[in-house]
């Protein structure tokens, strides 16, 4: 296993004890089962200061860890240099790959491929890029049957690196974002789109949320590196080697949400809402994230205050967001124009101790998960999404026959859209107009779609989406 994100983290105490913290992100969620089932050892970059004391304890080799389950697997930690582990992370994967592959570019005034981005790549993405190489070969030459399953957009060289070295390496690389139509990746210089295709095309299988990004991918590597494509198969032959592209959603764990249901500290978060909310409440769980389109929702919401006089004092939108990667200058400024879009929503509409715009700025997992079950509408309306598990996860717990309004441009959309409400993400009208018919509908109608998605999500569920990743890697072994 793969990714820039390990399944722990560690700290030390106010005592100056080491401590253990669970990684964060639906990735470590995701990948839970596997931890669980199978021998696996985890290669992650070391992010804090004590991860890097943690790796040079071990030389930067692999150690034993266990799961919060009791689980064991072990845990190599890739300590990189810090200056390029800042270029690496924080101008190009984020904001450069991740705004690309979100079509997040106002192209008239950004972004500015210049010595900045050039020097990140060559000095940053490159290097790190490198240093998973070798920790993944040395892996490799331990337990040469073992398979490599590499995640997500900060390893697009990787396996180009991997496979260089050993031909016969079994890849496998999942990528959790969008893949953008031919066009936007020409926002890149040729050598730096194409390095990334090619990087990605020495797996032998490449997988994506949805059929939407998988036929983009299919369409860039013709389009970008001459390969050729098997539509029919989906498979694309590049440079002597064939890469199966499979599409595949992820799923949920309904056992992990269930048991999330009745914990605790979540009950005590469920009381706290129920407590103040109004008649009607409208959800929104998100990062601050400007591909999470934010500040269009408020502005929906408003037009709907301002059409529904009525509904003045008897609906409020619970807005429950987590500070996203706060040291980028472009996520910093996106935080601001939320606080602000909400600070005007508020100004405008509330009266007698009501406030439109309930905005909570914290990570507090177990208020997210109160908030799921007591939605009446949840708003979910990306720009664009890989996937989006708020998607899944809320209606899953929800109690209240909530409707789900979402985004056509998120991955789920491909699967959930049949019972959601579908809002474009730009239409701010529209939007507004899917938050009445979210309120207003009927509640057998209600009732029903709830139902099918629960029926969905437990069909297709993160077993489901785990058993298809190893089926496919016996398909190319």
């Amino acid at each position: 296993m793969v990714a820039n994100r390990g399944p722990v983290s560690y700290a030390r105490s106010p005592s100056g004890e080491r401590i253990t913290r669970r990684g964060g992100g639906g990735l470590v969620t995701a990948l839970r089962s596997l931890v669980a089932h199978h021998e696996v050892t985890w290669i992650a970059s070391a992010l804090s200061d004590e991860d890097r004391v943690v790796a040079e304890e071990h030389e930067g080799d692999a150690f034993d860890e266990t799961w919060r389950d009791d689980s064991p697997y072990r845990l190599r930690l890739v300590a990189h240099e810090p200056r390029a582990f800042g270029g690496f992370y924080n101008v190009v994967a984020n904001p450069t790959l991740w705004f690309l592959q979100h079509y997040m570019w106002g192209l008239a005034y950004a972004p500015d491929v210049d010595v900045g981005l050039r020097d990140a790549w060559f000095n940053g993405y490159v290097p790190v890029n490198e240093g998973f190489a070798n920790a993944i070969v040395a892996e490799i030459d331990r337990r040469p049957d073992a398979a490599v399953f590499l995640h997500d957009y900060h390893l697009y060289l990787t396996p180009k690196l991997v496979r260089e070295r050993r031909p016969g390496a079994r890849l496998t690389h999942f990528i959790h974002i969008p893949w953008p139509e031919t066009d936007y990746w020409h926002v890149l210089p040729a050598h730096l789109r194409v390095a990334i295709h090619e990087g990605v095309l020495a797996n032998d299988i490449l997988g994506l949320h949805t059929h939407r990004w998988r036929h983009n991918f299919l369409r860039a590597c013709a389009d970008i590196v001459g390969a050729e494509v098997d539509h029919a198969a989906s498979t694309v032959t590049h440079d002597g080697r064939t890469t199966l592209v499979t599409s595949h959603p992820i799923g949920v764990d309904p056992a992990e949400l269930e048991e999330l249901r009745n914990d605790a500290s979540v009950l005590e978060q469920e009381r706290l809402i129920a407590a103040r909310r109004p008649e009607f409440l409208i959800v929104r769980v998100d990062r601050t994230d400007p591909s999470k389109n934010v500040v269009r929702g408020f502005r929906a919401f408003a037009l709907y205050l301002d059409r529904h006089p009525e509904m003045l004092g008897r609906v409020t939108l619970l807005a429950l967001l987590d500070p996203s990667r706060q040291d980028i200058p472009e996520y910093t400024e996106y935080l601001a124009a939320i606080e602000r879009e909400a600070r005007s929503v508020n100004e405008r509409f509330q009266r007698d101790g009501w406030l439109p715009v309930d905005l909570q700025i914290a990570d507090n997992f177990a208020q997210s998960i109160a908030a799921y079950k007591q939605y009446d509408a949840l708003l979910v309306n990306p720009v664009f999404d890989g996937l989006n598990l708020v998607s899944k996860e809320a209606p899953f717990l929800n109690e209240r026959d909530g409707v789900l309004i979402l985004s056509e441009n998120a991955g789920s959309h491909e699967e959930l859209g049949e019972w959601a409400l579908t809002v474009n993400p730009f239409d701010i009208d529209g939007q507004a107009e899917a938050i009445n018919a979210a309120l207003t509908m009927e509640g057998g109608e209600r009732k029903r779609r709830l139902e099918a998605l629960r029926a969905c999500m437990r069909e297709h569920d993160l077993a489901a989406w785990v058993a298809a990743q190893l089926a496919d890697l016996d398909r190319v072994s």
